[in-house]
């Protein structure tokens, strides 16, 4: 409702764990009576992330809400929620006849240096849950493609020092490999709506 008379559209994301979705059972937040701020911070990334692939003029005065509920939280969900939205997205505007407001591809990964533990270590794509755990650098990077072809532009690119810092050349090896793999998941995306 804030947006009416604006001439313009909006876009959000809700995020959620399902209760049965991680190691353990989590609770649902609902039953909590409030979302926790992790929660909170998630699906503001989404939305903001999300709202770069749409022309929010020519979608009109419409509001879109991208459900983002995580089935299995195996690490990265909320790289695997930006991913997974922006084909729902893409559907629900070919749905309506709204394609034209369409205007960017958005993928997101989970990159990281792992050094402790069993199997793999080094500069890793997509980790999984044991790896994000183990990780000495965690980073998020969300990428945009213009639909009409281009480079790929930044949307987010986050990276924190948990177990020690991190030097310049870790950091630019981090974005390259996010880079080639959110290039990967733009092809899924693109194969998915075919």
């Amino acid at each position: 409702g804030w947006m009416k008379g604006k001439g313009a559209g909006w876009l959000t994301a809700e995020y959620s764990l399902l209760p049965s979705s991680t190691h353990t059972r989590t609770d649902r937040e609902a039953a909590r009576g409030k979302q926790q701020g992790r929660t909170v911070e998630i699906q503001r990334l989404i939305g903001r992330s999300l709202r770069q692939a749409v022309d929010l003029k020519a979608l009109g005065e419409r509001t879109l809400t991208l459900d983002c509920d995580v089935l299995d939280a195996d690490g990265g969900t909320r790289c695997a929620a930006i991913t997974g939205a922006w084909v729902a997205l893409a559907l629900a505007l070919r749905k309506h006849g709204l394609d034209a407001a369409l205007i960017r591809q958005v993928a997101a990964v989970s990159i990281g240096i792992v050094e402790s533990g069993e199997g793999r270590r080094g500069i890793l794509l997509d980790l999984d849950y044991e790896e994000d755990h183990l990780a000495a650098v965690d980073s998020n990077l969300v990428v945009a493609r213009p639909l009409a072809g281009g480079d790929l532009e930044l949307v987010e690119s986050q990276a924190t020092g948990e177990g020690r810092s991190f030097t310049r050349a870790e950091s630019s090896a981090l974005l390259d490999l996010g880079l080639g793999g959110c290039g990967q998941l733009m092809a899924a995306q693109i194969q998915a709506l075919a």
